[in-house]
């Protein structure tokens, strides 16, 4: 039996930081970290800490290589994604500008901000080339709090706090949006603490059913067309799994052009604007759609015809580091899409928010995308706290789980064709066997 097969449930579970493998605490500053690096980066930021490497920029990060390289660990920070606009100037806990999932900079950018060119003109930069420390004092305070940071909100230009709709409501109310998006009025008067309230009955407002009810519209919910069915008793090779897979994969890209024409604001953007958004995040729609529309038939149809298939010695030695992190990652994602059980509506919205990513370089009209983005957002809050009134940390879950589909999704791409096939196979067994444990 293969050996990826059996892992343990809290290998499975535990959520690990992006930048240095430790147990993370939730969504800071767009990504996936743990306590320590959340307060690194911002020290860094609000320090504006130029450092050194004195190697090659290139020092493992672990949670025990960590602090010996700065440069290496902020590099990282930058390359994960952590976003910069997100830290409050005045250095105090609460975040601004947040991002749902990670941002995508420059490699030039990245070197600005390594070299200090970014704060040129601003004072106090300091200089280090020394090992940090993870330990709190006055000066570079690591935690806020033991709490994991409020769920992100989209990234903005300008401040947007998460719990400041009155700033949100003066800047967009009289901002001139196609009357078919107006922000919802009713949502600018949320508490930032109406989770700890009793669940309140209300109604959906008129305009997120309306939104809502467009998006799954434009949705191709009808079961997958590639065949899946296979005879009992033949044993399926590496190459005609593989074939299946690019059958399946090319179906579910389709899906998503066709998707695009449907959009109910797809006339407010430009091809080129829409080129850039589809060439940059189609792997991360397959892979949302798979794990919530379509997941009957990826985690029933195919994981039948994987199980035919039994990988030789030489395969299963060759799996690479890049496999098996993105099999973890995918089985945890599973097991989180199957415990919240995500309806169609918030899918639709969830895609529509990944999609509407204003961070993906090359774009023509980044600001529309922002307020698309806002929007659509603030209607799946609206949707998940009118349908699930006794689930108040459902919708933070939802969007915590962008990221990571993002994060999986670019991992995905290193890992060697001749081994997906193996993938796929480790993953859907896994997720198969642990919900029939269930």
């Amino acid at each position: 039996m293969c050996p990826f097969f059996s892992l343990p449930d809290d290998r499975v579970d535990q959520r690990t930081c992006l930048i240095c493998g430790d147990r993370a605490t939730g969504l800071h500053y767009g990504i996936i970290s743990c306590e320590g690096c959340k307060g690194f980066f911002k020290r860094s930021i609000c320090n504006k800490r130029v450092y050194r490497c004195s190697r090659d920029k290139n020092c493992v990060m672990s949670r025990k290589q960590r602090n010996r390289c700065q440069y290496c660990r902020l590099l990282k920070c930058l390359q994960m994604g952590m976003n910069r606009k997100a830290i409050r100037e005045d250095g105090m806990p609460g975040g601004r500008n947040k991002s749902i999932g990670p941002v995508q900079i420059s490699e030039e950018e990245i070197e600005r901000i390594m070299s200090g060119q970014e704060f040129e003109g601003e004072a106090n930069i300091s200089w280090s080339n020394n090992g940090d420390s993870d330990h709190s004092s006055p000066g570079n305070g690591v935690s806020e709090s033991n709490q994991p940071s409020p769920v992100s909100t989209p990234s903005s230009s300008r401040s947007v706090e998460l719990n400041g709709f009155t700033a949100l409501r003066d800047q967009y109310i009289g901002t001139p949006v196609s009357t078919h998006y107006q922000y919802l009025p009713h949502l600018f008067s949320y508490s930032a603490h109406s989770a700890l309230l009793p669940p309140q009955t209300r109604s959906l407002d008129p305009q997120s059913h309306s939104l809502i009810n467009q998006l799954v519209s434009a949705e191709d919910l009808e079961p997958l067309g590639t065949p899946m069915l296979i005879e009992d008793g033949y044993k399926v090779t590496q190459a005609e799994l593989f074939a299946l897979l690019c059958r399946l994969a090319d179906e579910l890209l389709f899906r998503q052009i066709a998707w695009i024409k449907k959009l109910p604001f797809f006339c407010e953007l430009s091809i080129k604007d829409y080129t850039c958004l589809l060439g940059s995040t189609w792997q991360e729609l397959i892979l949302l759609s798979s794990l919530t529309v379509y997941s009957k038939q990826i985690f029933g149809d195919l994981a039948d015809v994987t199980s035919k298939y039994s990988p030789s010695d030489d395969e299963l030695h060759r799996f690479s580091e890049e496999g098996m992190e993105v099999m973890e990652r995918l089985i945890y994602l599973y097991r989180k899409f199957n415990q919240l059980k995500v309806s169609n509506e918030e899918y639709a919205c969830m895609k529509a928010i990944n999609f509407l990513n204003q961070d993906i370089r090359g774009l023509a009209n980044a600001s529309q995308l922002e307020q698309l983005n806002k929007r659509y957002w603030y209607v799946c809050q609206d949707f998940t706290e009118y349908k699930y009134p006794h689930q108040p940390n459902r919708f933070p879950d939802l969007m915590m789980c962008l990221p990571e589909i993002r994060y999986i999704a670019g991992k995905m791409v290193n890992v060697p064709l001749e081994q997906l096939p193996l993938l796929f196979k480790a993953v859907l067994h896994s997720c198969k066997t642990s919900v029939s444990k269930e």
